[in-house]
């Protein structure tokens, strides 16, 4: 049959034949993409991880629980820092013979009256992660847990880094 075919009529039959439009369905195509970003932002949210400033030398753990979202206060070389903001100096923290540190309290009060979103996370706000040198006086830290204490932040953990078994 096509041998029977003059010119244009085989012209005409390739013309048609290739002018065949596909048409594609978009939007099953970004549904699909919506849903994998959305498991792709999920999944990567449950690794917790604190970022250790590089003058703080955390001492090594058997850690079996993994780091909370609390509020993180790092004594890092001569700074004592609360969730990024510098408040007092550890000079002058060790120099007074207060067991509170008043600039330290301050910040902890201020960070204490700070709405939750959600009910469940209530009770994680009172709570404090302490990153601090392995090397850390005694007295620093007593006076540094004295004063979250002294601001209602009882719940206190310190950041360590995991010791392979």
């Amino acid at each position: 049959m096509a041998a029977t075919m003059t010119a244009l009529q085989k012209r005409a039959h390739r013309k048609a034949r290739n002018n065949t439009a596909m048409d594609m369905n978009l939007v099953a195509l970004i549904d699909v993409f919506t849903i994998l970003i959305f498991f792709l932002l999920s999944s990567a949210a449950g690794v917790e991880t604190l970022v250790s400033p590089k003058a703080v030398d955390l001492p090594l753990a058997m850690a079996e629980k993994e780091p909370r979202q609390t509020v993180l206060l790092v004594v890092a070389g001569d700074d004592i820092i609360v969730d990024g903001r510098r408040v007092a100096s550890v000079k002058d923290v060790m120099a007074t013979p207060d067991d509170t540190i008043p600039a330290l309290k301050a910040e902890l009060d201020v960070l204490a009256t700070r709405k939750a979103v959600r009910a469940e996370n209530k009770a994680e706000q009172q709570a404090v992660t302490i990153m601090a040198d392995k090397q850390m006086p005694y007295a620093l830290l007593r006076k540094v847990m004295f004063t979250c204490a002294r601001a209602n932040f009882a719940d206190v953990s310190f950041a360590v880094r995991r010791r392979d078994a």
